[in-house]
């Protein structure tokens, strides 16, 4: 098990919840992410410290009336993020822009799930 000591000092918890859409006219903050990821000073993911730590860059996805999804932070050559929860490709969300999104509570992030584009809201950021 990862503790907080093992982590480098870029590591955050970063809680998204999802935002106002359609079927979800005030958003749903039982629905989300909380990620454990390194961020740079701006707020973006630093991938330079992802690839030295990318076992720790952990994902769980939560919804009501859902088991937690457990998962990895990935990164596709190109430079494309995506969270990886089992082999394969079927169950991958993929992060619109991930790389150039800035991981600030109140910015937004969209992510694709079963081809469907969602958006959530970055709701903390925190240091462990």
């Amino acid at each position: 098990m990862t503790t907080a000591s093992d982590l480098s000092p870029k590591f955050r918890h970063v809680r998204l919840e999802l935002a106002r859409e359609k079927g979800h006219p005030l958003g749903d903050h039982d629905e989300g992410y909380d990620l454990l990821v390194p961020l740079d000073t701006e707020g973006h993911l630093d991938a330079a410290e992802w690839k030295k730590h990318q076992t720790q860059c952990r994902v769980r996805r939560f919804e009501p009336n859902a088991e937690d999804k457990i998962g990895r932070l990935r990164r596709k050559p190109g430079g494309q993020w995506y969270f990886d929860y089992e082999e394969g490709t079927r169950d991958d969300e993929i992060g619109f822009r991930l790389g150039e999104e800035r991981f600030r509570q109140g910015e937004y992030i969209s992510i694709s799930r079963q081809g469907e584009m969602h958006t959530f809201q970055v709701k903390l950021v925190e240091r462990l």
